[in-house]
């Protein structure tokens, strides 16, 4: 039975693509509960939101 190996060069460039593919594009959402903003800031209604791979960020929605 054939084994596949990686090596750290393949590992790393797997992950890049990865990352790089991974949309980062801003959502309008509504929020009921309120959520910490990107700067620290309670923010609720209407947010921008978006997920940078760990967690989601929000942004203040300026009508």
């Amino acid at each position: 039975m054939p084994s596949i190996s990686f090596t750290a060069i393949d590992i790393r460039k797997l992950a890049l693509n990865r990352r790089t593919a991974r949309p980062t594009t801003w959502h309008l959402r509504r929020v009921i509960m309120p959520r910490r903003s990107i700067t620290g800031r309670l923010v609720r209604g209407q947010v921008w939101r978006r997920h940078d791979g760990r967690r989601w960020l929000y942004k203040k929605f300026v009508a």
